[in-house]
């Protein structure tokens, strides 16, 4: 698999895997376009500020980092257009995008990708079995994130979607779009940790659901690299962006571990 970019934004490469230092805005402009067979992005949530939550049964700050800063909603709107047009560029004709969010940032997310050109197919629910507790005990306890799928607004667009395998996994009746999974298992995280991991069922969920082996998807948003892991271990070509070395490191450690390839 041909990136084209520049050797030094190369962090590790093995085969089809594919971790990438440096910032997704100026990245994506130099992958080929319409390259890209899907995309998955957890991109900010921008919820950090000066409140608290459960980790553990402790209480701790729901302050992330930096690059989860609050922002208002003017901003939150560029941004995601910004990244989803770079993306929408990079994705074949007959892709998806597969994008999650909470509250805090999925409206805005689902506007900008009918803004720049995208329908949404479905909205999935993920219903976490092993949520937190609320602490603050001033709303509801937060149980469920939300995935948006969406394809180009085109109609001579086919995206591809495993009905069947879904199906099957589902034991033979039609898989709704409330899916019900734990939170990230602590042994996923034995290599280091990221603020917003994802489950490996998860991503595994959505890779099945919209690929064939051989595919490839693209992260803008690699973070821990949950979803290159799910492709590798599914047989599909993987290209992660990040801009944090750390995270890319995990990433690193978690594939090589995953393919016997080096242990701690």
């Amino acid at each position: 698999m041909t990136l084209g970019l520049p050797k030094t934004s190369i962090f590790f490469k093995d085969g089809d895997f594919n971790l990438i230092y440096g910032d997704s805005f100026i990245l994506l402009k130099k992958l080929k376009s319409k390259s890209v067979d899907i995309i998955f992005a957890d991109p900010p949530y921008f919820l950090s500020g000066n409140g608290i939550t459960c980790h553990a049964g402790q209480m701790v700050s729901v302050k992330k980092a930096e690059w989860d800063e609050e922002i208002d909603v003017n901003e939150k709107l560029k941004f995601n257009r910004k990244w989803i047009r770079l993306c929408k560029r990079v994705l074949k004709d007959d892709g998806t995008i597969w994008i999650s969010g909470t509250m805090h940032n999925i409206y805005t997310i689902g506007v900008a990708l009918e803004m720049e050109g995208f329908k949404i197919i479905n909205n999935i629910t993920w219903r976490k079995l092993n949520p937190p507790p609320n602490i603050a005990c001033r709303a509801f306890t937060h149980s469920t994130e939300s995935i948006l799928w969406a394809k180009k607004d085109d109609k001579k667009s086919k995206y591809l979607f495993n009905y069947e395998l879904m199906k099957e996994i589902n034991g033979g009746k039609q898989m709704k779009d409330v899916w019900e999974i734990s939170m990230t298992k602590p042994s996923e995280k034995k290599h280091g940790k990221h603020p917003t991991q994802k489950p490996l069922e998860l991503l595994e969920r959505i890779i099945l659901a919209s690929t064939r082996e051989g595919d490839v998807v693209l992260d803008p948003f690699n973070g821990s690299g949950t979803s290159g892991i799910a492709a590798n271990k599914l047989r599909r070509k993987y290209i992660g962006i990040d801009n944090v070395i750390e995270y890319l490191e995990v990433s690193k450690k978690r594939y090589l571990d995953l393919n016997n390839k080096g242990r701690d």
